[in-house]
């Protein structure tokens, strides 16, 4: 079948008694009254038929693994022989197709070294339910006489974390009661070292809604936030799943808990009969909510799959409700657990039970977290260079490791490492020729060769070599510096074209510096170029200085890799045409400055290249940003002054988002959600949404300063700001940068 979602994880009813009376319990004490009818033991024939419809399951999905978690009831009153036979048969029927992770979930009552022996011969992790210290333990789990079952739990979780058994130590499962006291609950727990604790709401519905103190709608978010509170005192001593999961969601991660989130459920409940049941909180709901008419006797996994309740919850976005869809948080709570949807007349079709809790809960962590959750790079210029030089050196490292093995390359790599050793100088000059915009082209053309099977090792082994040799003459180093060239020529990135031959023709030549600049062995004969040695067949990179306090922009016409942008470039300029475009470039720097200073300084920062483009500029599209490393642009070399500063610009403006989004996360990439635009005509992407305000907020301000505003065009922001405002797809550091666009927007009188 298409379309399915595999079942990575089953939760195997091994017995279907306790021996607890946990007043909370949504197996004995909800709806369905089911567990009356099934046998208290899973047999041997169901053990082993669920163990081959799993790993026929994983055989046609490929999975790499599937967790198999043992339940109840209390599962240790299956006993240990019949958890030995479900041990082995999963084992025997899951080798050589996927990897198997055995979990047990239980009170604890039962737990024993008999028990604790057999885990560990097949790697059983286990976790334990505990509601926090004794009073707050009190209030539900105990046993049917009303007798405590602290003692017994705390001493199954000492047994647990003692050696050798430490390693089987899975975490602690509590369950929330605003009665107790949430201090003392995070501090009972926290001293009982888990790898991990999970926090669950009580299972409601909106026949049955959770008991709320003074009727408060936001009595659970309080008191898990002081819990969030007490938690970050301490430094966060031990992961929270429910806290981690919302801290994950914010930065534009998954979910980590079926509780929250919108990712699609993978699980499926084999009861002790061998019945296939949706997740088991749906017995809170309503007899038989769980139920899907299947059996493991006769039916394979695919088809509870394709069960249409297990499908429901498997539409993202599209499976909450409406209400839920144009919720802000919808991707952090992902409109709550399933069940707790749960009302007569409509089913599932409801914002949760606890949907203020869950709002306020979202809210308040990220409210709480949002300056060091925000990635710094949004506000420190310098953190975001810092980003994109280690990205490109990532990138690097992983074309070095498709091509590391060709011996030319292996030089050009040694040449590379060489002139990082070689003091400061060496470590500025090799920098600089990676942090040049284009050698980002170079790897991901390269990357994308490697990736497709094309051969173009050749090519990426030149123009290491280049860079290699090119940094050997920035840093005045004594190294050799050997090159490639073909057709003639060879270009060294960041410095120049030099001409070695007559068209068509290859070969290698040395290069090395000299006291005025560079030179080049041919033969016997010895060629000097470089900035002051005049040679005819040197063509340097010129530059460019924006200010007089400003670093030199270069002017890049001669890099192969230049062809990066929606456009084609220029072919090299020309010496007049080259002091025409300086000119033009001084008149709309000096226009920006003078029309929008702070804009200007912003578009200044981290400006380093500057190539000019065929044509001239087209209505709405201004400065190109390519596919390259931050600071270069593309502007169209026929604009004349007052389109040159619109590119500058926006072309900035562009290149900057795009740098961020690469070294940030500023929305979610697991939905292609929509939102309409008031400038396009069909709805649009978060990313597309978020770019165009971006660049439109620094036009609409130059457009004010001289004099020439687009008719309704601030507007058109502002109810862009407003629906970005209520994308649930932004992330903690996206939603930052929304907040300073409505400031720069304000700052222009928009």
């Amino acid at each position: 079948m298409t379309g399915l979602i595999a079942f990575r994880e089953i939760v195997l009813k091994v017995h279907s008694r306790c021996d607890l009376a946990c007043d909370h319990c949504y197996v004995y004490e909800h709806a369905d009254q089911s567990w009356r009818a099934r046998p208290k033991v899973i047999s041997p024939e169901v053990i082993s038929h669920t163990a081959s419809r799993l790993a026929e399951h994983a055989r046609d999905h490929a999975l790499p693994s599937v967790t198999v978690i043992l339940h109840g009831g209390e599962p240790l009153l299956a006993g240990t022989a019949r958890l030995r036979l479900v041990c082995e048969e999963f084992s025997r029927a899951l080798t050589g197709t996927a990897a198997l992770d055995l979990r047990i979930h239980t009170n604890g009552l039962q737990l024993s070294t008999r028990y604790l022996d057999l885990f560990d011969e097949f790697g059983v992790r286990v976790g334990i339910s505990l509601d926090g210290d004794r009073a707050a333990n009190d209030r539900h789990r105990r046993f049917a006489d009303g007798r405590t079952s602290h003692p017994l739990v705390l001493a199954a979780v000492a047994l647990l974390r003692s050696e050798p058994y430490r390693h089987l130590y899975q975490g602690l499962l509590c369950t929330v009661d605003v009665a107790n006291d949430p201090v003392a609950v995070l501090d009972a727990l926290v001293g009982l070292e888990p790898p991990r604790v999970d926090f669950l709401l009580p299972h409601a519905t909106w026949e049955t809604p959770p008991v709320r103190p003074d009727d408060a709608p936001d009595a659970y978010a309080r008191w898990l936030l002081r819990i969030f509170d007490h938690w970050e005192r301490l430094g966060r001593p031990v992961p929270v799943r429910l806290f981690d999961s919302l801290l994950s969601t914010l930065r534009g991660g998954p979910s980590l808990t079926e509780s929250l989130g919108l990712a699609p459920t993978d699980l499926v409940v084999v009861e002790t009969d061998g019945t296939l049941e949706q997740v088991d909180s749906l017995k809170s709901a309503f007899e038989g909510a769980a139920a899907t008419g299947f059996n493991v006797f006769d039916h394979a996994f695919d088809q509870v799959a394709a069960h249409p309740g297990v499908r429901a919850r498997q539409l993202g976005l599209a499976g909450v409700s409406d209400s839920c869809r144009r919720c802000p948080v919808v991707r952090s709570c992902g409109g709550g657990l399933y069940t707790h949807r749960y009302r007569d007349r409509n089913g599932f079709d409801n914002p949760s039970v606890y949907c203020t809790d869950l709002r306020e809960l979202v809210d308040g962590v990220e409210g709480r977290t949002a300056l060091r959750e925000t990635a710094p790079q949004l506000s420190d210029p310098a953190e975001l260079a810092r980003s994109q030089e280690e990205l490109t050196r990532i990138l690097l490292a992983r074309l070095h490791a498709d091509l590391g093995a060709e011996p030319g390359w292996a030089r050009a790599w040694e040449l590379l490492a060489a002139v990082e050793q070689a003091g400061e100088a060496g470590a500025d000059a090799l920098d600089a020729v990676l942090d040049h915009p284009f050698t980002r082209t170079w790897v991901l053309a390269a990357l994308d060769a490697a990736r497709e099977g094309r051969q173009d090792g050749p090519e990426a082994t030149r123009r290491l070599t280049a860079l290699a040799v090119a940094a050997v003459l920035r840093g005045g180093l004594d190294l050799p510096a050997e090159v490639a060239y073909r057709d003639g020529e060879v270009y060294l990135p960041t410095l120049g074209l030099l001409r070695l031959g007559e068209p068509g023709t290859e070969g290698r030549a040395a290069l090395h510096v000299t006291d005025e600049g560079y030179a080049v062995r041919d033969g016997r004969a010895e060629h000097r170029f470089g900035p002051a040695a005049g040679d005819a067949r040197w063509q340097p990179v010129r530059t460019w200085s924006p200010g007089p306090d400003a670093a030199p922009v270069a002017l890049e016409d001669l890099d192969p890799y230049r062809n990066c942008f929606p456009r084609p470039p220029r072919l090299r300029l020309g010496t007049g045409e080259a002091e025409e475009w300086r000119g033009r470039l001084d008149r709309a720097w000096a226009l920006l400055h003078k029309a929008v200073p702070e804009f200007a300084r912003a578009a200044a920062t981290g400006l380093t290249t500057l190539t000019p483009l065929a044509g001239g500029p087209r209505a709405g599209d201004w400065g190109e940003a390519g596919r390259h490393g931050p600071g270069a642009l593309g502007v169209p070399y026929a604009a004349g002054v007052r389109e040159t500063a619109l590119a500058l610009l926006t072309g900035r403006r562009r290149t900057r988002l795009r740098a961020l989004t690469e070294v940030a996360d500023l929305y979610a990439l697991d939905g292609e959600w929509q939102h309409p635009s008031p400038w396009r005509e069909r709805p649009v992407p978060v990313s597309r949404l978020l770019a165009d305000v971006h660049e439109r907020v620094a036009v609409e301000a130059y457009r004010r300063a001289t004099a020439a505003p687009e008719p309704g065009g601030s507007d058109r922001i502002h109810r862009a700001l407003d629906r970005l405002s209520e994308a649930a797809e932004l992330t903690t550091t996206g939603k930052r940068l929304v907040a300073e666009l409505r400031y720069e927007l304000k700052a222009v009188g928009a």
